[in-house]
């Protein structure tokens, strides 16, 4: 359970402060499939670098099942962004000189996880993301679609309970948007937690929950059977 009270983060200080996110306060259920929409600029990428405990915010509360991240050290905050969530970006943001078993395993070598469980693990997933056949292939090598599948399987290594997602089919074509989409949906009927930026309305209507933001508010949200 997310559970989050007048949040607020602001950047520089003085007349040079910018506020980012203003007093947003609500509640993330374990299971839930939700998206962010909003203009560039109104904090929805913010708000979701504050979830992944990426940054910390200037103020208000973020309770992670019951736990206050503002009293957690950065050691503590690091341990838990590593247990609880995994992150997928836009960007991809994969190793351009390791293949796409390397990148999957790369949270685990940090984790001291030995060699043959991280790849076994690192073959399972890119497998389940029907990537098979691309076990041994670079970055490079691949489609937008394939590696954001990577980064998807990347994303699961650490078995996290929440997958968030930054603009993650920004980069794709509409297959491959849709293909991506269709992962996020199964892993969310697994009972992971999918919490997802988006500036599109065709992707955001996957979630059940779809939150607006606008000029670093929460301004309102939708619910979908």
């Amino acid at each position: 359970m997310i559970s989050i009270s007048e949040l607020s983060k602001t950047y520089g200080a003085g007349e040079a402060s910018v506020a980012a996110l203003s007093g947003v306060s609500l509640e993330i259920g374990d299971g839930e499939f939700v998206s962010i929409m909003g203009p560039s600029g109104s904090g929805k990428s913010t708000f979701l670098s504050l979830l992944g405990c990426l940054e910390r915010p200037s103020s208000g509360q973020y309770l992670v099942d019951g736990r206050d991240t503002g009293a957690l050290s950065d050691d503590e905050l690091a341990f838990l962004r590593a247990l609880k969530f995994g992150f997928v970006f836009q960007a991809y943001n994969l190793m351009p000189r390791y293949g796409t078993m390397r990148n999957v395993e790369l949270p685990l070598i940090y984790a001291g996880v030995g060699r043959r469980e991280r790849a076994g693990r690192a073959e399972d997933l890119l497998r389940r993301v029907g990537l098979g056949h691309r076990l041994r292939h670079k970055p490079t090598e691949l489609s937008g679609g394939e590696q954001q599948r990577v980064a998807i399987a990347r994303a699961l290594v650490n078995d996290p309970a929440v997958i968030l997602a930054d603009e993650p089919t920004g980069n794709l074509d509409s297959k491959a948007g849709q293909d991506v989409m269709a992962i996020f949906r199964e892993l969310n009927a697994e009972g992971r937690t999918i919490i997802l930026v988006t500036h599109e309305l065709k992707i955001a209507r996957y979630a059940g929950r779809m939150l607006h933001f606008l000029d670093g508010r929460l301004v309102g949200e939708e619910v979908h059977p």
